[in-house]
């Protein structure tokens, strides 16, 4: 007799945080905020990474995940991954970001 056997990907989810202490998203600027916070300040202008915030339906942060992180002129993503996660941490939401290359960060968070 033969068994169907599926691979099951595996992401935690572990929240530490409570529902009182979390962050709102409100606006794009509450958004670049968290997000900007979970770039490393030494690489943000020296290597490309692609981010996705997840949210639940009150546009609280569940968590935050980098995707991918490539060189200095690009990254890519694997669309499949970033809907897995945002599947396996029941996000209502999500907001994807990427760290444009050479960027002056001045500029970017006045164009938001």
């Amino acid at each position: 007799m033969s068994t169907n056997n599926i691979a099951e990907i595996q992401i935690s989810y572990s929240s530490h945080i409570t529902k009182d202490d979390r962050v709102k998203i409100k606006n794009s600027d509450s958004a670049y905020k968290v997000l900007l916070s979970s770039w490393s300040r030494d690489t943000i202008e020296l290597q490309e990474e692609f981010k996705v915030l997840l949210l639940n339906n009150g546009n609280e942060v569940l968590g935050i995940q980098s995707l991918s992180k490539g060189g200095t002129t690009g990254t890519y993503v694997d669309v499949k991954l970033l809907f897995a996660i945002a599947l396996k941490a029941c996000a209502s939401a999500i907001i994807i970001a990427h760290n444009p290359d050479s960027a002056d960060l001045q500029s970017v968070q006045q164009q938001i």
